[in-house]
């Protein structure tokens, strides 16, 4: 990707200040790994929102997250946005000014900043290996826990909490929705359900489904050879054993997609079945109470 091409994705920056803006902002570029991408995706504009960056004081760093919410408004619902194994590039932040146009005060925590920058890394074996695995659930939870309440603090109505992730940010919605009582809803899109278990991820979505505080809807990828159709089954029978929130969750597979179909910045992208997961997203935070 040219500098030009990058200059493009921040025309909000001042064309002297994008350079120092790409270095250093959260939501500025994408991962070398998923290079080339489409950055005409990235559409959503900042008009009347308030958007930008916020540095995060968290046990041990200032983590960065990025936030969007409809200018001058206050007690929104708030929606925390979980990111790919990429960490929070355009894409994401893109993501989170689609929720503020609708009403939201949408924040997306840059969730591995301890372990380093996934967007400067080649391959994803390098990301899983020297970020994921450093990156581990218990710390997730804590800090999804000081965004909240730092959106909270700051236009956001945390008793109206709804959370959505991608990939690895959907698995991290499913366990984010047990552990987090004020959680209405949750939205995970082809978030892995069973795994490999260790001292740093203890629990995986099929261990917690039948736990869950806010009603969550599972948005699957029919090709998506990481995450069989088998485990969205387990899945949903395990939601069927649970409780009242987890006897409500829905699991959908959308059979002509593979991984990543919501992705419209990679090749992966699927226009059908992203436009209705999206639309069933915004439902489903309607319907139970976020909105």
């Amino acid at each position: 990707m040219s500098q030009a091409d990058l200059d493009s994705l921040v025309p909000e920056v001042a064309p002297r200040n994008r350079r120092d803006f790409l270095k250093t902002a959260v939501g500025s570029a994408f991962a070398l790994a998923v290079l080339p991408v489409a950055a005409e995706t990235i559409t959503t504009d900042t008009q009347g929102l308030d958007a930008g960056e916020h540095m995060l004081d968290v046990p041990g760093i200032k983590m960065p997250v990025y936030y969007a919410k409809p200018a001058g408004k206050t007690h929104l619902p708030t929606i925390v946005v979980v990111s790919e194994i990429f960490g929070v590039h355009q894409h994401i932040a893109d993501i989170c000014r689609r929720f503020a146009k609708l009403g939201y005060l949408a924040v997306a925590p840059e969730l591995f900043a301890r372990a380093g920058d996934p967007q400067s890394l080649g391959t994803i074996a390098e990301i899983q290996s020297q970020i994921v695995a450093k990156t581990p659930d218990k710390q997730v939870m804590s800090d999804i826990d000081a965004t909240v309440k730092w959106a909270a603090a700051n236009g956001g109505d945390e008793k109206r909490l709804g959370i959505t992730g991608f990939c690895w940010g959907g698995r991290v919605a499913w366990l984010y929705d047990a552990h987090n009582p004020n959680v209405k809803a949750a939205v995970a899109w082809y978030g892995r359900i069973v795994g490999d278990k260790s001292e740093s991820f203890p629990q995986n979505p099929i261990d917690i489904a039948g736990k869950l505080h806010g009603p969550l809807l599972g948005l699957y990828g029919g090709k998506d050879t990481g995450i069989p159709v088998a485990s969205v089954e387990q899945a949903r029978e395990a939601l069927a054993r649970g409780d009242a929130a987890s006897k409500g969750s829905e699991l959908k597979v959308f059979p002509n997609s593979g991984h990543a179909f919501f992705a419209d910045y990679r090749a992966s992208y699927v226009e059908a079945d992203a436009k209705e997961g999206w639309k069933l997203a915004q439902d489903w935070f309607r319907k139970h109470g976020v909105a």
